[in-house]
């Protein structure tokens, strides 16, 4: 059931229509075979970086599509609602773009965005670590200053498109100092010395291959050094917002597309000479699962509008990933529920759904880490 929307412009409805007729005629057609052969979908990528789908939220004067995030959200909600290790990937590579569009020197974003934006290159965001995940101020990967640049050393941990991507949007130190010492760097995928260890064998987005990204002394040129030494934390933080709301979207489309696919069947399936809709205890099921997904749709809008009016929104946007998570784990576990025995088995897509959801709990902070976010803010 297509989702009735209030957008701000004839020009966002047009986008959300083009949307809705890629995910019918491209994404859903290949979805289910790809995700069971696990097979990285690099020219799907390629094809919505063409359609301006993978940059939609920056400026157009820096090639992007110049959407307000609202818009951008949405566009995202409709591709996770036909394929999610798709959705994750435009949400990680719009993460990719945000040091360099919002703190690099206006040469490096003349020399390196027309790329990122247009498409034709694929980044992966390289923050956390195995031992340094919400912990951003453990990270241990060091830059250490050379002749012309840096030298970086150490291992990135649970990076989207690992192997796959142009260039490597990488956080390192470049002093011990916890809360000042990191700084960002934008590392090409041909560098020397940067490898990659064996995809982790996850149990659902098995077309969103993760890795660990593998740094020996990897150099780096001066001018790929994004804003100034000391400063990656502040920009790792002021991505975050963005990158919990991406993932908040995403969730959203995916108990959306889950809560269709229960609906459909509940009304299809007979038992005792009726539709097992027509059963209240099923019906009511059905109606939370609308509740929670037209809820946290709600609240990433809300935190969306908020950051589109340039308020702070660190409090909305962690509810908002709180919410919209916590509903599609519930959502895509019910309607394997209500198919039942059917459910259970892989000729129905619920139960990839559900293993799909349990992730969103987990990465771009844990739902842990949300609340905790949350309870400060309360109080700041």
């Amino acid at each position: 059931m297509a989702v009735q929307r209030v957008l701000p412009t004839e020009e966002a409805e047009d986008l959300i229509e083009l949307v809705r007729d890629i995910v019918a005629e491209q994404l859903l057609p290949q979805v289910d075979a790809a995700e069971a052969e696990g097979r990285f979908p690099r020219e799907v990528f390629a094809m919505l970086g063409e359609t301006g789908l993978l940059t939609l939220p920056w400026p157009e004067e820096m090639g992007g599509g110049g959407q307000p995030y609202e818009v951008y959200l949405q566009v995202l909600e409709e591709i996770a609602y036909g394929w999610t290790s798709v959705a994750v990937g435009v949400s990680v590579h719009s993460l990719t773009c945000f040091p360099l569009a919002t703190y690099g020197a206006a040469e490096q974003q003349e020399k390196y965005l027309p790329a990122m934006m247009s498409g034709s290159q694929l980044g992966a965001y390289c923050l956390s670590e195995p031992q340094a995940g919400s912990d951003v101020a453990a990270i241990r990967t060091k830059a250490t200053p050379t002749d012309d640049g840096y030298a970086l050393t150490g291992n990135k941990a649970w990076i989207s498109h690992a192997g796959h991507a142009d260039f490597y949007t990488t956080f390192a130190r470049t002093s011990d100092d916890k809360g000042k010492g990191l700084s960002c760097f934008l590392v090409p995928s041909d560098a020397d010395g940067l490898t990659f260890a064996e995809p982790e064998k996850k149990m659902g987005l098995h077309c969103d291959p993760v890795a660990e990204v593998l740094y020996d002394n990897v150099a780096v040129d001066e001018d790929r050094l994004i804003g100034k030494p000391g400063q990656g934390m502040a920009i790792a933080l002021a991505a975050l917002d963005a990158g919990r709301l991406g993932i908040a979207a995403v969730a959203v489309g995916l108990a959306q597309r889950a809560l269709d696919v229960a609906s459909q069947y509940a009304g299809e399936r007979e038992q005792f000479g009726k539709p097992i809709i027509a059963n209240q205890g099923l019906a009511f099921l059905l109606a939370d699962m609308a509740a929670a997904v037209g809820s946290a749709r709600a609240a990433y809008l809300h935190a969306a509008r908020l950051k589109d009016a340039g308020k702070p929104h660190t409090l909305e946007a962690s509810i908002a990933k709180l919410t919209a998570t916590d509903a599609a784990m519930k959502v895509t576990t019910d309607a394997v529920q209500v198919l039942g025995g059917y459910g259970y088995t892989m000729d129905f897509p619920v139960e990839r759904f559900m293993r799909e959801a349990k992730v969103t709990q987990i990465f771009e902070g844990t739902n842990q880490i949300q609340r905790l976010v949350i309870s400060r803010q309360l109080t700041s």
